[in-house]
């Protein structure tokens, strides 16, 4: 009896943590860092590699790279004649990406410390952006997306990654419906409601 009452407030605990943190959108800590180095269920480099197509020489943007689950993978598909920028709330997740990519002896990675929705790039910056379980931490969705419309080249992609089970899980319907007031264009999903990523156009 003891076991089960414990188990109902430990479960009771678990969903107003989850509740609180929807309705208060904010950047997993670094201290919490475990979470995004945990294995990525269905949302998988390998699908991320499929979604995104990065092509050599190519200029992409990371928002939110945590601790590198993605980055250096997509560096080493752009190759050394490529760059690749990560932009981060947070400096201690660009910090250690770094730390990890010089391990990897990659040169081409820029880090950058900033809000998603104002970023510090010119127009027409880059071939393609991507964001994994960090669309729904940002406080305002519709201005990063709009962001991030602004600085991909006309004809750009953008790839958005969503997991169920993260509190902050943003539904496709919502998502691109989203997308498409910022201006981008749906192309395909890869995945299902458990988890997917999406693909979007700018416009060429």
């Amino acid at each position: 009896m003891r076991l089960k009452r414990t188990l109902l407030v430990a479960g009771a605990a678990v969903a107003g943590a989850a509740l609180w943190w929807r309705k208060n959108p904010s950047a997993c800590p670094y201290s919490q860092r475990f979470w995004v180095e945990a294995p990525h269920p269905i949302i998988t480099r390998a699908r991320l590699a499929e979604v995104l197509e990065a092509k050599r020489a190519e200029r992409i943007l990371e928002i939110g790279p945590g601790t590198g689950y993605y980055t250096l993978d997509v560096a080493e598909s752009v190759g050394p004649g490529g760059e690749i920028e990560i932009f981060d709330l947070q400096q201690e997740m660009l910090d250690h990406t770094m730390r990890r990519a010089a391990k990897r002896g990659l040169t081409h990675i820029t880090p950058t410390q900033g809000d998603a929705r104002e970023l510090s790039y010119a127009d027409a910056s880059f071939d393609a952006a991507h964001l994994t379980t960090v669309l729904g931490e940002i406080p305002d969705q519709d201005a990063a997306l709009r962001e991030l419309a602004r600085v991909l080249k006309p004809g750009g992609r953008l790839i958005v990654g969503e997991l169920l089970g993260d509190p902050h899980y943003v539904r496709f319907d919502s998502l691109r419906e989203k997308a498409a007031a910022a201006g981008l264009g749906f192309e395909r999903r890869s995945g299902n409601v458990l988890g997917y990523f999406a693909r979007f156009r700018k416009p060429a």
